[in-house]
């Protein structure tokens, strides 16, 4: 499996856990933002992965 799909694979999970966290715990838990802040690490870094990968083809 390619490193995009794995992140892609992690980011849906995060995103499914922190919808059922934030609804049990509260938006503003600990726990919702820490899933948060790294939901929106991993989205950055895919991010920057398929940049990677299109100025590899632009190249």
């Amino acid at each position: 499996m390619c490193t995009t799909e794995k992140l892609l694979e992690r980011i849906e999970f995060l995103r499914n856990k922190m919808t059922d966290v934030a609804l049990k715990k509260g938006f503003t838990s600990i726990e919702s933002i820490t899933i948060s802040q790294e939901l929106d690490r991993l989205l950055n870094l895919f991010d920057d992965v398929k940049q990677t990968e299109h100025q590899k083809s632009i190249d």
